[in-house]
């Protein structure tokens, strides 16, 4: 069923198409907007947000960077399912397409288990370390617990005594503090 759906929205597109052919490149080129790294809606934006974020936390403004991390883990979650939908809808049609969201969907997820640790941290300094805790345990479960990401999650559900038994996987080396 959903084939002949996106076989009937890929025609529907080659409708317009034509018409976006025809524009010189330089408009072809702002209408990427959501390629812009502040505000568009693509990886490098969301590390924009979470440089704001890193930036208000620094300065102690915690609540400001607690709206910053919300926002980029939000935008990131919803770049996860977008590359994954995508990459499904072209399975079997065109190889290429399928490849290239596989690659950034595994760059969101990565980005958002690095927001995830980074607002597990802030929630921690906010003295809300329940809250913290299902952010670590879906870092370990998306990340795997022999990840970096999924080592310093761990290690911080540890020192929270939500855990009690160190993990030390055969060749893994402990997460730097």
């Amino acid at each position: 069923m959903r084939r002949p759906i996106a076989a009937f929205a890929l025609s529907a597109l080659a409708l317009v198409t034509p018409s976006l052919a025809q524009l010189p490149a330089r408009a072809q080129d702002s209408l990427k907007v959501l390629e812009s790294p502040s505000s568009g809606l693509n990886l490098a934006a969301v590390q924009a947000k979470v440089a704001q974020g890193d930036a208000a936390a620094a300065a102690g403004k915690l609540s400001q960077a607690k709206t910053d991390y919300d926002q980029a883990l939000e935008a990131a979650t919803y770049l996860v399912s977008a590359y994954r939908n995508l990459s499904g809808a072209f399975r079997g049609l065109d190889a290429r397409i399928p490849r290239e969201m596989d690659q950034k969907g595994r760059e969101a997820t990565e980005l958002q288990a690095n927001i995830e640790l980074r607002l597990a941290a802030l929630l921690r300094r906010m003295n809300q370390p329940q809250v913290a805790v299902p952010l670590l345990v879906r870092v370990v479960q998306r990340m795997s617990p022999t990840s970096p990401q999924g080592q310093k999650a761990y290690q911080s559900l540890l020192e929270l005594g939500f855990v009690g038994t160190p993990y030390t996987a055969a060749g893994a080396t402990p997460p730097a503090k």
